[in-house]
């Protein structure tokens, strides 16, 4: 990183960008390396998790049609209703399964290019083999971090569906309900975002500091303080990518209508390709983001004590020095 910690705080959405580039163009055998190790097979999980849900939600389908015209209490209406039960059972298991993977390699992929990163930042030599020494006593945090963001998201989605749901039925006319439901849903989003902002930054946090689970929640709340909006802008751009993606390669590839064999694993890599690509920048630019915010604050990372904790977690983990790591303020 070329540019000076105190530099870093007038980085707008396009500088943010440029400085991501910048760390990948400069390091690019590194995060080719932890791309092929966990970011590529996490992009495989979710292409492979949207294309085996196409399947088995069209055997579904195609049984519920079937069901329709079976005479009841017919031994072909018993073998489809047991069937249909079998179906939802593997998809509810292999739902159960995706989710445990995805968040492992998440959780991994962003242990590992936090940790590369602030490696980086310190000047460190670093090799591959250490960051895989390093990445399964790191991630250990992420999971306490993602657990309390879990329960906010859940408390916080509960409340608003029920208001929704309580606001349709008491409502005096539906125009009226609709409308209401229709505001609360667009400061829902906002809130959501919002949410997702600081669980983006406290994954960074917990990595590098001695904050992790709603502590690291609450740190990185106090530190997305006037970078709200370009953390925002820059969220919602790269969010709108994965959307696309994932809507190009289930048009394509799993209802692809007139695209062969053929076309759709060459259109499949194509999309693994880019969705890792996609990943491993969004990882990058959530990274420089969090020193972005710690430059906006005038919280200076004293570079040689967080060399030195970086270095502890090829050892016996212990946790980050809070006030030699957490910053020290800087006078201006």
């Amino acid at each position: 990183m070329d540019k000076e910690p105190e530099e870093l705080q007038f980085l707008g959405i396009v500088g943010i960008y440029r400085e991501a580039y910048k760390i990948l163009s400069s390091y690019k055998k590194l995060f080719s390396q932890i791309t092929l190790s966990l970011i590529l097979p996490l992009s495989f999980i979710f292409l492979s998790h949207i294309k085996i849900s196409g399947l088995i939600f069209s055997d579904i389908d195609h049984d519920v049609d079937a069901l329709e015209s079976t005479p009841d209490n017919s031994p072909s209406q018993n073998r489809l209703l047991h069937r249909i039960a079998s179906e939802w059972l593997s998809f509810l298991l292999f739902k159960a399964a995706y989710l445990l993977l995805v968040l492992l390699f998440a959780l991994l992929s962003t242990s590992a290019v936090v940790y590369t990163i602030a490696s980086i930042y310190t000047g460190k030599d670093l090799s591959f083999s250490k960051i895989l020494s390093v990445v399964p006593k790191v991630w250990k945090r992420l999971v306490i971090t993602f657990f309390w963001t879990f329960v906010i998201l859940l408390g916080y989605n509960t409340v608003t569906g029920i208001t929704i749901f309580l606001i349709l039925v008491i409502s005096v006319s539906n125009a009226l309900g609709i409308t209401l439901s229709i505001l609360i849903f667009a400061f829902y989003f906002v809130g959501f975002v919002y949410i997702s902002l600081v669980w983006h930054l406290a994954s960074v946090v917990s990595v590098l500091e001695d904050s992790y689970g709603i502590s690291a929640m609450q740190k990185s709340r106090d530190l997305i303080r006037g970078k709200v909006w370009v953390s925002a802008a820059v969220f919602l751009q790269l969010n709108l990518v994965f959307i696309a993606i994932h809507i190009m390669f289930s048009v394509v590839v799993v209802h692809g209508v007139g695209v062969g064999i053929v076309g759709k694993i060459g259109y499949g890599v194509l999309f693994l390709v880019l969705l890792a690509g996609f990943m491993l920048i969004g990882l990058v630019v959530q990274t420089v983001i969090y020193l972005v915010c710690k430059s906006y604050h005038h919280e200076n990372i004293d570079k040689s004590i967080l060399a030195d904790h970086l270095e502890v977690y090829l050892g016996e983990y212990v946790p980050l020095n809070g006030k030699a790591v957490q910053m020290e303020s800087l006078s201006v």
